[in-house]
């Protein structure tokens, strides 16, 4: 069983790029050296609060054993993944709710919340995040970013190369995150900065399809006694890339949770939409009703799907409710 404790810049970076970042001293406005404690900050007009700040028990996902920490000069780099609609509304590991048009993030040790600036290596692109959640329950991605979040940075796959690296922002910006609302971009990254973080990230495995691990997801950590964990994510591969950010719906009395009906029986060479396929059958109910499908066993999860469609055209139409709904690798299958 491997354990991780994860570092901070000097730990994570190749010695040899110490000079290179020497020499472009700070890109974005603000030293690469380690980030003082931010002073105590008063809640958002939401409630949300940046204090008190939440580590948590170390945990285990799929053998790698997760130890929280305080690790002032985190940097990394590795993959950011993204979830949307189907974690809305849910505690988040912290205790707050989590909103996927919000600009925010899970990450498997930093304490919640934290703040770091994610960079797009494709692009250069650099944003400000506030983590308030753990995740990815995956061993290859490094981030799993908001929806929000993954459109201001512009992110077009389901899985992209990042970089991840803590920063102590204004208290106007914490603000801001804490509302739910972006701040404006960091400066592009120098060219330089961006050849040596592609050369690092070819070091880090590319991550696997996520349906291939879904099965072994465990729920996110709690990061106190007090919060109570969101059912377990599921994450998705698509190639769309995330609706812009729109304001946060009000929310709704929670109603008894019904079970989705079952499944009707496909016609000979009928059309279905595959929504998703879940690890928790409760989530998998939840995915249903939104969407107005149905749920089945597939050995060990349970598929969402809608229809039977007699034409192609009805089933990518009920495919675009899909998406809609934030499920965005809602499939059109045809049952033979």
């Amino acid at each position: 069983m491997k354990s991780i404790v994860r570092g901070g810049g000097a730990a994570t970076l190749v010695a040899g790029t110490a000079l290179a970042l020497a020499a472009c001293g700070s890109f974005d406005g603000k030293s690469n050296t380690a980030v003082a404690a931010a002073p105590a900050t008063a809640p958002a007009d939401n409630g949300v609060s940046d204090v008190p700040v939440k580590l948590g028990d170390p945990y285990t996902i799929a053998g790698t054993t997760y130890t929280p920490a305080d690790v002032a000069d985190y940097d990394d780099v590795g993959y950011a993944s993204w979830y949307g609609e189907e974690a809305a509304g849910k505690p988040t590991a912290n205790g707050e709710i989590y909103n996927p048009d919000g600009i925010s993030a899970a990450h498997k040790t930093l304490p919640l919340p934290s703040y770091v600036e994610v960079t797009a290596l494709d692009t250069g692109r650099t944003i400000l995040v506030r983590v308030n959640d753990r995740g990815p329950m995956s061993n290859d991605r490094l981030i799993d970013l908001s929806r929000g979040a993954a459109a201001q940075l512009g992110l077009t796959d389901a899985v992209s190369a990042v970089r991840v690296r803590r920063t102590n922002p204004p208290a106007a910006e914490r603000v801001q995150l804490r509302a739910g609302r972006a701040v404006p971009e960091r400066l592009a990254t120098p060219e330089s900065l961006l050849s040596i973080l592609r050369t690092k990230i070819k070091q880090v495995p590319v991550p696997k399809p996520a349906a291939a691990s879904v099965p072994d997801q465990p729920a996110p950590p709690v990061a106190s006694a007090q919060a109570k964990p969101g059912d377990d994510r599921m994450a998705v591969t698509s190639s769309k890339k995330p609706e812009p950010s729109k304001p946060a719906p009000a929310a709704k009395p929670a109603t008894p949770e019904k079970k989705a009906e079952p499944a009707p029986k496909a016609v000979a060479g009928s059309f279905v939409v595959q929504v998703g396929a879940f690890s928790s059958e409760a989530r998998a109910n939840v995915a249903a009703k939104s969407v107005g499908g149905h749920v089945d066993k597939a050995g060990k999860l349970w598929r969402v799907r809608m229809g039977p469609f007699a034409s192609d055209g009805e089933a990518k139409a009920a495919q675009d409710k899909a998406k809609a709904k934030g499920f965005r690798d809602a499939t059109v299958l045809r049952d033979r």
